[in-house]
């Protein structure tokens, strides 16, 4: 069966690099367009993780420390993630240089 033509959209037309680009590239090329996203990811793990710890031993001050902490590395990532849509909604508002 073939495949039909992907719709037409205002302003988007997929390149052939997309199409032919294998995961490890893809991610590669994602962090280097926004790095901060993958590391709030990785701060809000690494907070979760510490502050469950902390309140399964009983540090429940420590514990409500952290889980606040973690509210705040999730709004960072959040907010990269903004960015990242808003500074790629202007490259290609501003078309190929």
């Amino acid at each position: 069966m073939a495949h039909p033509e992907p719709p037409v959209i205002d302003g988007f037309s997929p390149t052939p690099r997309l199409e032919t680009e294998q995961l490890k590239s893809k991610f590669r090329r994602k962090l280097q367009e926004n790095p901060f996203v993958p590391i709030g990811c990785l701060a809000t793990a690494g907070v979760l993780t510490y502050g469950l710890i902390a309140f399964k031993q009983g540090k429940t001050r420590q514990s409500q420390l952290l889980m606040r902490a973690r509210i705040l590395s999730q709004g960072f990532t959040v907010a990269a993630l903004m960015v990242g849509v808003v500074m790629a909604t202007v490259k290609t508002r501003a078309g190929p240089h």
